[in-house]
């Protein structure tokens, strides 16, 4: 497998999602390098419209590859407050560049705090194996 990239200043889901605190109170999630890697090459992505409301762990969106369609999983409660309507015309973005330009969609988290309990860059490579 190819050397995968994991931020350090990420925070992760045992479900291949990454979190990313912004100033505002937002987050912004999008998949893995690991998640992108498995499914090769994204040909669509389907994601929550802005202003629903996704409790964690509940399926929220899809993303389909060449290879399968995999379920995209809410890691926090809150509301959805962006999605990335680039992924529409180009869904290869989220292999091409999966922590900048292929992030998937903002929430407001009920429980800001809840961010704290996803695992560090660490804990996430650790269960990889």
């Amino acid at each position: 497998m190819s050397e995968l990239d994991y931020p350090q200043d990420l925070r992760y889901t045992a479900e291949h999602e990454w979190v990313r605190t912004g100033d505002d109170g937002t987050v912004r999630i999008g998949i893995t390098s690991f998640a992108q890697d498995s499914l090769g090459d994204v040909v669509y992505v389907s994601l929550p419209a802005v202003g629903d409301t996704v409790s964690a762990g509940d399926a929220c969106g899809e993303v389909e590859s060449t290879k399968s369609v995999s379920d995209l999983y809410a890691p926090l409660a809150g509301e959805v407050t962006a999605v990335n309507e680039a992924l529409d015309a180009t869904p290869e973005l989220v292999n091409t560049d999966p922590y900048g330009q292929g992030w998937m969609y903002e929430l407001r988290p009920s429980d800001a705090s809840a961010v704290d309990a996803l695992l560090d860059q660490a804990a996430y490579q650790a269960q990889l194996g």
